[in-house]
């Protein structure tokens, strides 16, 4: 095959590239130091090149020769980079640890600013061109979020759209929404975009100490889609985690009693609808899209019935019989929910009030809560990309890999 004439540009790519360090390994295949990779288009050839990102923790892992800063799957000390005891000192009194910024997920674009992005406080401004390192830039200076997505969205306006949470701030766990717009006024040249970031709602967790893990969220023309799944992080635990010597990954738990909330906050007045729905206990990494429809709200997303796919990839199971061994517990699945914001409040009890052809289902409850039902689209996808015209709108097509039994994908 050739590659058309026509596409011309630069692929941007960030994963994990480097897990041993001197003597010391990392313990989990997302822990590894942050590769960027780049494909530049041109004329009908590719060009590729890589860079490991210089993160501060990359330096001080290297200069020390071994892992010093710790990541999710890896608890590292002591950190010669920081005097023992001012380190000790700062896990006991600050409840959130100071996290890495091996951003190592993937690449945001913020105006004509290109980030390196994970899913700490943390992310670094990149050269898109030479893929060097530039400065790095800490969201709680901006917005009072000790974790963030590293999945954003982005609008029309070309503002880009993330969510974090907020733990413990004044005894109020929550996730907040917020906006990033992609330039600044003129006569403030000199700040950056995220001198102007604005909060557009917070939505209070249900539980304290057990704020919910999200690692995407959904966006349609009107509303933002958040989910609230009952896969949590142990505030106490993770407070706790240096101290007894474990990693921050054994601080999450999945409670499958519980159940899955729903949430939508309608973009122009920033607040959220007041309607409780929610469905079954299920995990979730991807979602794909959400549209809107005839007053119901449609959204497309991967879940999971357990959370057996993060322990997969510690490298103690990553052997070389992997293939046969690392049977996915759970399959992945294609579920489409649909939700419908405006409906008959005097509906009956026990009542359907989806009214779009499709198998999803929404019943009214007794105390006025709404269960979900979802479609299932197909099973054994991971992945998922749409054309990004179409984000927030009707769509057709998803791209996607296959994976059928194990989490190494197998096709396209």
């Amino acid at each position: 095959g050739q590659l058309p004439t026509w596409l011309q540009g630069i692929l941007l790519r960030n994963g994990p590239g480097m897990h041993t360090i001197g003597d010391t390994k990392y313990n989990h295949w997302f822990d590894g130091l942050a590769l960027l990779h780049s494909f530049t288009f041109k004329n009908g050839e590719v060009y590729y090149r890589s860079k490991y990102l210089r993160s501060d923790t990359y330096n001080c892992n290297v200069e020390a020769n071994r892992i010093v800063v710790s990541e999710f799957g890896t608890m590292a000390y002591p950190d010669p980079c920081k005097n023992i005891f001012s380190k000790a000192f700062s896990y006991l009194s600050h409840t959130i640890p100071e996290f890495t910024d091996n951003c190592l997920i993937n690449i945001m674009k913020t105006g004509d600013d290109f980030y390196a992005t994970s899913e700490t406080n943390f992310i670094r401004k990149i050269n898109p061109q030479t893929l060097e390192t530039l400065e790095k830039v800490d969201y709680s200076k901006y917005v009072a979020v000790n974790v963030a997505t590293s999945h954003p969205h982005y609008d029309s306006a070309g503002n880009t759209l993330n969510m974090g949470t907020s733990i413990v701030d004044k005894g109020k766990t929550k996730y907040i929404l917020f906006k990033i717009p992609p330039s600044v006024p003129e006569k403030e040249k000199k700040k950056s975009c995220f001198k102007h970031l604005e909060v557009i709602c917070s939505i209070p967790s249900r539980s304290l100490l057990h704020p919910s893990y999200y690692h995407s969220f959904g966006i349609s023309e009107n509303y933002v889609v958040f989910i609230e799944q009952p896969f949590r992080l142990d505030i106490v635990k993770m407070a706790t985690a240096y101290i007894r010597g474990v990693n921050w990954a054994s601080c999450l738990a999945y409670h499958k009693e519980d159940k899955t909330w729903f949430h939508f906050v309608d973009k122009k007045t920033k607040k959220e609808v007041s309607t409780k729905f929610y469905t079954d206990a299920m995990v979730l990494f991807h979602h794909i899209n959400a549209y809107e429809e005839d007053g119901h709200i449609i959204f497309d997303i991967i879940a999971y019935t357990d959370n057996s796919l993060y322990d997969m990839f510690y490298l103690k199971n990553l052997s070389k019989d992997f293939g046969e061994n690392s049977k996915l517990t759970s399959m992945p699945t294609c579920k489409r929910f649909v939700v419908p914001l405006r409906y008959d409040k005097d509906a009956e009890v026990g009542s359907n009030l989806v009214t779009l052809p499709s198998t999803a289902t929404a019943v009214k409850e007794k105390d006025g809560s709404i269960y979900c039902h979802p479609e299932i689209l197909c099973e054994g996808i991971e992945l998922p990309r749409i054309n990004y015209d179409y984000n927030g709108k009707k769509y057709n097509y998803v791209f996607a890999t296959e994976v059928q039994w194990t989490p190494v994908p197998t096709k396209v």
